[in-house]
C-alpha cells in the first residue's frame, strides 16, 4: 500500500505532481462519479453509430491505410482483439515501470473526459488494472509518435485484455493466466491512440529538473565559493538589467547559498584584485536560468496536453464523432528537444566549473587534481574525466529527434513526430546531468576542507557535511572513487542537496 493518497481521476485534468505520485510512487487511482457520468454519456453515442449501417471510422472500419474497409458486425469484436495484438509491437530492453504507469494514468485521464467512447466498465477495468499495480511489460523500441504512442498503449490494452506479459505491484513477472476484459466497438483505438507515453515523461523530466536545476545553483554557489570567486555579479540590481525570470530566479539561490561565507569574506580585501571570474562561474545565473525558462515554457505545453482529450475519432461535446489530428506529438515532442539542450548545457557549464579545481594555475593555491600527495596520488583527475565524457554524450543526445520524421503506414502516416524517443534520450540526459552535478559538488567540498580554516557559508557547509555523512571522505590518500561518484549522484537525485538551499538559507 503506497503512502501516497490515492488519485481521483475526473474529467479534468491530473496534474504532474497527479503523474509523479502515481507512475514513481505507487499511489492508486479510481474514476470519479462525474468521469463515469461522462465516460456513460459519450459510450452511447458510440453504440448509436455501432447500430448504423453506414460505415464510422474507428467504429465499423479497419484503421490507418485500411480505414476505408468496412468491417462487418459478427468480426468488429475479432477487430478489437487484432488490432491490439498487432499494435503491442514493441521491442528492446523494458521500459522503466513508473513510465508505463505514468502513460496508463495520463490514458485513463483521457478515457474520464467521455471523448473516446469507452465503456464505462472498460475505464473501470482499466483503472483497477493501474490501481492494483499491474504493470504491463512495454519494450523501448515501438513508438513513431505519429498517432500517439501506439504500441506502449497497445501493450497496456493487451494486459487488460488478459494477455501480455505483465508484472505485479512487487515486480515479478506474472506466469499465471490472467482473466481477460472483452473489448467492443472503438474501444481498442481509443486505449491506444495517445500522446500519453511522451507526455508522462515529460511530466516526470519537469520534477526532476526542477530539482537539478536548483543543486545546479547550489553547484554553482559552492565553486564560486571554493574558487575565491566574487559573487557581486550576483547582486539583485544587475541581474535585473537583464529581467529573465530564471535568471533572477538563479542568482537569487546563488546569492543565500553563499550568504554568510567566511571564504568569501577572506578575499574581499583592497589585496584582492580580482574583478572577473571565468564565465562558467560569473554566467551561471545566465546559463541556469536560461534552462529554467524552458523548463516554464515546457510546463505551459505539459499543462495544455494534460488537459487535452486525445483520440481519433473523438467524440464532441455536441456528439459528433470527428476524424481529427490531435494525437500528432509534435508540441511535446519539440519542448521534449528543448529540454534536451537545456540539460546539456546546464552540465557543460558544470564540467568546467569542477576542471578549474583541478588545475594549478587556475584554482588560487589548490594542490593539482585536489590530490593529497600530486605525482603519487591523481585525486580527482578521473572524476572530471568522466564528466567530460558524459557532457560529450548529453550533447550526442541534444540532437533533436522530433525533426526525424519517417513515413509509415503504407504513406497514411507520412510525417511522425518521434516525441517518444525525445522523451527516452531525455531521460539519459537528466540522469546524465545528476552524475555531473554530483561530480562537481564532490570535487567542490573536497576543495572546500582544502580551504580551512576558513569556514564556508551556511548552506555550502551543510552541503559538504551530507556528503560526508553519506560516506565520501574528506581529502586523503587516493581511494576507490567510483562508489563516491554513485553517491553524491543519489545525493543529487534524491533532492538532498537541492533541499540545503531552503532550509539553510
Amino acid at each position: 500500500m503506497s503512502p501516497h493518497p490515492s488519485v481521483v481521476v475526473g474529467t479534468g485534468p491530473v496534474s504532474i505532481a497527479d503523474v509523479v505520485s502515481v507512475a514513481r510512487h505507487g499511489a492508486g487511482v479510481r474514476l470519479s462519479d462525474e468521469a463515469l457520468t461522462a465516460i456513460a454519456r459519450g459510450r452511447a453515442v458510440v453504440d448509436e453509430l455501432a447500430a448504423d449501417t453506414a460505415p464510422h471510422y474507428g467504429i465499423s472500419t479497419g484503421f490507418g491505410a485500411l480505414a476505408t474497409l468496412s468491417i462487418p458486425a459478427d468480426k468488429r469484436l475479432d477487430l478489437q482483439r487484432s488490432l491490439v495484438r498487432s499494435h503491442a509491437a514493441s521491442t528492446g530492453p523494458e521500459v522503466e515501470r513508473e513510465v508505463v504507469r505514468a502513460l496508463m494514468l495520463l490514458r485513463l485521464s483521457t478515457l474520464a473526459t467521455g471523448h473516446t467512447g469507452v465503456r464505462p466498465e472498460t475505464a473501470s477495468a482499466y483503472a483497477a488494472m493501474l490501481d492494483a499495480g499491474i504493470t504491463p511489460v512495454v519494450r523501448e523500441y515501438g513508438s513513431l509518435g505519429c498517432s500517439g504512442d501506439l504500441a506502449p498503449l497497445a501493450h497496456c490494452a493487451l494486459a487488460l485484455m488478459g494477455e501480455g506479459e505483465v508484472r505485479d505491484a512487487t515486480g515479478r513477472l506474472v506466469e499465471e493466466a490472467r482473466p481477460g476484459h472483452t473489448l467492443v466497438e472503438k474501444e481498442g483505438l481509443a486505449l491506444i491512440n495517445g500522446t500519453d507515453g511522451m507526455l508522462g515523461m515529460l511530466a516526470l523530466a519537469l520534477h526532476d529538473l526542477d530539482v537539478l536545476l536548483d543543486t545546479a545553483d547550489v553547484a554553482a554557489a559552492m565553486s564560486v565559493e571554493c574558487l575565491l570567486g566574487t559573487d557581486a555579479v550576483f547582486a539583485a540590481d544587475l541581474q535585473g538589467l537583464r529581467p529573465h525570470p530564471g535568471q533572477a530566479t538563479s542568482a537569487a539561490n546563488i546569492r543565500a547559498a553563499l550568504r554568510g561565507s567566511g571564504i568569501m569574506a577572506s578575499h574581499k580585501t583592497p589585496e584582492c584584485t580580482r574583478v572577473q571570474d571565468a564565465y562558467s562561474l560569473r554566467c551561471a545565473p545566465q546559463v541556469h536560468g536560461a534552462a529554467r525558462d524552458t523548463v516554464e515554457h515546457a510546463r505551459t505545453v505539459a499543462e495544455r496536453e494534460l488537459a487535452a482529450a486525445i483520440d481519433n475519432p473523438v467524440i464532441t461535446d455536441d456528439g459528433r464523432v470527428e476524424s481529427n489530428g490531435n494525437f500528432h506529438g509534435a508540441p511535446v515532442g519539440y519542448v521534449l528537444d528543448f529540454l534536451a539542450i537545456a540539460v546539456a548545457d546546464v552540465a557543460s557549464m558544470s564540467e568546467r566549473r569542477t576542471d578549474r579545481f583541478l588545475d594549478v594555475s587556475r584554482n588560487h593555491g589548490l594542490p593539482a587534481f585536489l590530490a593529497h600527495d600530486p605525482g603519487v596520488d591523481s585525486g580527482l583527475m578521473i572524476a572530471q574525466y568522466t564528466a567530460a565524457g558524459l557532457v560529450s554524450e548529453l550533447k550526442r543526445l541534444a540532437v533533436p529527434a522530433s525533426v526525424d520524421s519517417i513515413p509509415s503506414s503504407a504513406m497514411q502516416e507520412d510525417h511522425v513526430s518521434m516525441g517518444w524517443h525525445a522523451a527516452r534520450k531525455l531521460r539519459r540526459a537528466i540522469d546524465g546531468l545528476t552524475r555531473v552535478l554530483g561530480i562537481e559538488l564532490l570535487t567542490a567540498a573536497r576543495a572546500m576542507d582544502l580551504r580551512a580554516p576558513l569556514a564556508p557559508s551556511p548552506v555550502t557547509g551543510a552541503v559538504r557535511d551530507l556528503l560526508r555523512a553519506a560516506g565520501i571522505p574528506g581529502p586523503g590518500p587516493d581511494t576507490y572513487l567510483s562508489p563516491d561518484l554513485e553517491t553524491a549522484a543519489d545525493a543529487v537525485r534524491d533532492g538532498s542537496v537541492a533541499a540545503q538551499l531552503g532550509a539553510r538559507s
